[in-house]
């Protein structure tokens, strides 16, 4: 195992990985959701969701280099809260938004493909897409995911200059009445529409999992991390003031789930239409694919350490394809079943629970982190503050979907505590070469999180959708040895 901060990773190329996670299809699917809440403020909505992510970043990148681990966020939690029913409910709440991430991706791919079909065949249409996209890509990653795991960072350089390109030719045809402070919706839920597209940001954390393989991680990982945000969060704002700019607040809500391609129809014409649904298209596909990938892994990984079904642990030639098979059934469900509103709430609100939590973390360990825990403390307020204004966005204009918010969340302590009651082991892997921290005795004399010797998994990564970080990890498979990552 090498040393934390002896890796070839330098600056740029942990960036990529975290602005490939970011902008992995999440602009393109909540774009006219945004705009739906915000009206003429949606780049303030951007922006305010935006400085939320850039102060749990701040905590991210001390744990990083605190803790440098392939667990990111798994193991950040588990090694300050221990082996906890909180600690496991948060886990699987993680699973479950990458669940719901999934869906939003699919839904995004099957709503821009359906453009292409005959009106009267759309909304069915919409669904097969969806289908099909879970199922294939589900398929793909049973079969050969190094190759699709090359293609990856191709598809992400493809992407960001597409929508530099939307940017630089839309900015000259703004229409400047469109984004006149009177055009906003109210500062509350200007706020609040911002925090439901607050899983346009989800993506950052990823860098957690590099961290062992970074160059000088203590100074490359913070500048990564701000670095990564900073650039999306201008991104992100440009790309809503050329959208909002040059159509109306009507015309991108009656196109909501293709909003971003329809903005491109003033001044790119059809061709511009088409340039940017087939840029949606391969985006969420790359996205539902390196999800998929390691979300299977990270429900692997909570499994291997007690807190899901025993069933998720099981591989067949060298994959978790229990959970790979579950994540899908489980995604099929919720994209055909829900709408973008519904979808988007979930997995912003568990993302805001989960970098609440790790913005606490932070704050609890900040002497060991060397960090100013006035800061963390911060974060954690405004991801508490930023849910709660979801919450309220969502109990005044569609209560209803309230409950299916508090299913997730229910489901998550439920499963946890369940498995808690089975008394199944709890068994946190220690990933980051470090001596384990001391946690509760089993019967058999090994503390709660030592590592499993001799089991499948020990040290293994959790979540990495981001593309790089999937050719590595595909390639430590396929050879059988530790990961490089």
């Amino acid at each position: 195992m090498k040393e934390p901060g002896e890796g070839k990773l330098g600056l740029w190329a942990v960036v990529a990985i975290g602005v490939g996670g970011m902008v992995g299809g999440g602009i393109f699917a909540v774009l006219g959701l945004a705009v739906e809440l915000a009206h003429g403020g949606t780049p303030v909505a951007f922006a305010i969701a935006g400085a939320v992510a850039l102060l749990t970043a701040y905590s991210y990148a001390k744990l990083s280099v605190a803790y440098p681990s392939r667990g990111g966020t798994v193991t950040f939690l588990n090694r300050v809260f221990g082996a906890g029913m909180l600690t496991g409910s948060l886990n699987v709440l993680l699973w479950l938004s990458y669940v719901v991430m999934l869906s939003l991706y699919a839904f995004a791919f099957g709503s821009y493909g359906a453009r292409f079909l005959p009106q009267a065949w759309q909304a069915t249409g919409t669904h097969v897409l969806i289908s099909l996209s879970v199922i294939l890509i589900a398929g793909l990653n049973l079969l050969n995911v190094e190759l699709i795991g090359k293609a990856e960072e191709w598809i992400v350089a493809l992407k960001l200059l597409i929508l530099l390109f939307f940017v630089a030719v839309g900015l000259a045809s703004i229409n400047a009445s469109h984004i006149a402070p009177a055009s906003w919706s109210p500062p509350l839920q200007l706020a609040a529409g911002g925090m439901i597209i607050f899983v346009a940001y989800e993506g950052f954390e990823l860098i957690a999992n590099t961290a062992q393989d970074v160059r000088d991680a203590a100074r490359t990982l913070p500048r990564a991390y701000f670095t990564a945000v900073g650039f999306v969060i201008a991104l992100y704002v440009a790309v809503a003031l050329v959208a909002v700019g040059n159509l109306s607040v009507d015309e991108i809500v009656a196109a909501k789930d293709y909003a971003l391609a329809e903005a491109a129809r003033p001044f790119l014409g059809q061709a511009g239409f088409t340039l940017i649904a087939v840029a949606a298209m391969l985006s969420t596909a790359s996205a539902i694919n390196a999800t998929f990938y390691g979300t299977a892994r990270l429900s692997f990984c909570i499994a291997h350490d007690g807190e899901l079904p025993a069933v998720l642990e099981r591989k067949v030639w060298g994959k978790p394809v229990a959970g790979l098979l579950i994540t899908a059934g489980l995604t099929l469900f919720v994209a055909n079943a829900l709408d973008m509103t519904s979808i988007a709430t979930l997995g912003s609100a568990g993302f805001l629970l989960i970098f609440a939590s790790v913005n606490a973390a932070n704050a609890r360990h900040a002497s060991h982190t060397n960090s100013r825990a006035w800061i963390s403390v911060g974060g954690a307020g405004a991801c508490v503050a930023a849910f709660g204004a979801l919450v309220w966005q969502t109990a005044r204009t569609e209560p209803a979907r309230l409950w299916v918010l508090a299913v997730m969340v229910a489901l998550a302590v439920l499963v946890e505590g369940g498995y808690r009651l089975a008394k199944r082991e709890i068994r946190l892997h220690d990933r980051t070469g470090d001596p384990p921290v001391p946690g509760p005795r089993h019967a058999n004399g090994r503390r709660g999180d030592d590592p499993a010797v001799g089991e499948p998994g020990a040290g293994s990564p959790a979540s990495t959708p981001a593309a790089m970080q999937q050719t590595a990890i595909a390639r430590w498979e396929n050879e059988g040895g530790e990961s490089p990552m």
